[in-house]
């Protein structure tokens, strides 16, 4: 499993912090950080889920109110 993260479409609500640890906060940029992620295209971050966190990663996707959080299965 695999997430990704569109920080261009983020809002800076930071539901997604509540949700999982691996998303921060950046007051800076009024945006949230994924942790240990790779820029796989300009402003979307994407980095695999550890085994055991899958429903916190999904929950992060979950609460975004402008879905700038996506989760990936392995087979998808």
């Amino acid at each position: 499993m695999y997430i990704e993260f569109d920080r261009d479409t983020c809002v800076g609500m930071f539901n997604c912090v509540e949700e999982w640890d691996k998303f921060i906060e950046d007051r800076d940029a009024g945006k949230a950080r994924l942790l240990e992620s790779d820029e796989d295209r300009e402003d979307v971050y994407v980095r695999a889920v550890p085994p055991g966190e899958e429903l916190d990663a999904e929950m992060a996707a979950r609460v975004c109110p402008v879905d700038a959080i996506t989760v990936y299965k392995d087979d998808d």
